[in-house]
């Protein structure tokens, strides 16, 4: 499919004044006369202008060129740097079209091993994101940073209200796990909690991000996609959004969260919503600090180790008899990275978990194993996979 017919240029005013032979811009492919080449690409950068489906943060559309006006005067990171952007979507004549059409393009891009990098629209844009995935026989794990849940079904909330609801009803499903990473509790209904719990999937505190960031790692490693919501940052590093809050992840929180997931070689597709520029402040903090998101995970995605082959002599085995069931727990570290993961084993029948089964872990789960305890993320994986 030629992508011309999907995507708009990026207008010539957002980058016509860099002349930095060291910035960002300078050093990707941009869509400008000519569509650029994305089969041989590692990121492709994809402006949406879509903002139906709020009821509360009409703006959202003039996000992602105020977000490329910041990425673009940045400075070139490391590493090959084979990045395009692709300009922004057309979109459909209705928002279920615009899912279609971030969906195809999403699926068209990870075929060729190209990591989509949605910016700009609503939250529930993220449904196209997931559903790119659809045809691809393999089961998903889903990672998402948002203040709020947005697991309401009533349509007069907006389809931004509704869209973790959405996803989880999908058919067919092929939904492995779903995280939910810095929910503020006085904003989510006790109760919306409560049914991630009962289908085992994870939910972590603002609070307990901040106590601890390096023990939310493991979730962050163990996602197929990211969806990041802007409101899940504090109003006075992000300001930018309706309902910015005056609690929320520091600016610096957001981008080691947006490292780490550029450094997890599971993570295929990632998108960055809800920012509206008519609620930044003059200097369009909350822009900048986007964008600086979207360069560490550039960053961190070309620090990747290819970690995957947990038999070669890169890894240390750990194997830890328990008191209970099961009798032993297999641990694996990194010697370079110093990362760990726990083997989790599928029942017989069960060969599509497989690249489920061994799943990220901390160096607590280990402490937590040899005090002849299960570890709460064993018990979670093993009951997705029975």
């Amino acid at each position: 499919m030629d992508l011309t017919i999907l995507f708009s240029p990026v207008d010539e005013t957002v980058y016509r004044d860099i002349t930095s032979s060291t910035s960002f811009f300078k050093n990707i492919s941009v869509f400008g006369e000519k569509m650029p080449d994305y089969k041989d690409a590692h990121i492709a950068l994809i402006g949406i202008k879509e903002e139906r489906g709020t009821r509360s943060n009409a703006g959202t559309a003039q996000g992602a060129d105020e977000i490329r006006k910041k990425l673009y005067n940045l400075k070139r990171g490391t590493g090959a740097y084979r990045i395009v952007d692709l300009g922004n979507l057309n979109l459909g004549h209705d928002l279920e079209e615009t899912y279609v059409r971030i969906s195809e393009v999403c699926r068209m891009l990870l075929e060729r091993n190209v990591l989509p990098v949605l910016i700009g629209g609503t939250h529930d844009l993220d449904y196209g994101q997931y559903c790119a995935y659809e045809t691809m026989e393999k089961l998903v794990s889903i990672l998402n940073v948002d203040a709020m849940l947005d697991l309401e079904d009533k349509n007069e909330s907006g389809a931004s209200r509704q869209h973790i609801h959405k996803i989880l009803l999908h058919e067919p499903n092929y939904l492995f796990s779903y995280t939910h990473l810095a929910y503020q509790s006085y904003l989510i209904d006790p109760l919306s909690i409560s049914i991630l719990e009962k289908l085992y999937f994870e939910a972590f505190r603002l609070g307990q991000i901040r106590t601890n960031i390096q023990e939310v790692e493991p979730a962050i490693r163990n996602a197929d996609l990211l969806s990041f919501d802007v409101t899940a940052i504090r109003s006075a590093d992000a300001p930018g959004n309706a309902s910015a809050q005056p609690f929320g992840l520091s600016g610096e929180e957001a981008c080691q969260i947006c490292w780490y997931a550029g450094l997890n070689e599971k993570l295929s597709s990632i998108g960055f919503y809800e920012y509206n520029p008519q609620h930044d402040d003059a200097h369009k903090k909350t822009a900048a600090v986007i964008a600086t998101m979207i360069w560490y995970f550039i960053e961190g995605y070309y620090c990747r180790k290819n970690e995957s082959n947990f038999r070669s002599n890169d890894f240390l085995k750990y194997t830890v008899s328990m008191p209970v069931e099961p009798e032993v727990i297999q641990f694996y570290k990194s010697k370079f990275s110093e990362k760990w993961w726990m083997e989790v084993p599928y029942p017989n029948g069960r060969e599509r978990y497989a690249r489920n089964s061994i799943v990220p872990c901390s160096y607590n789960d280990y402490q937590t194993a040899i005090k002849g305890e299960v570890p709460e993320r064993y018990i979670s994986t093993l009951a997705k996979l029975i």
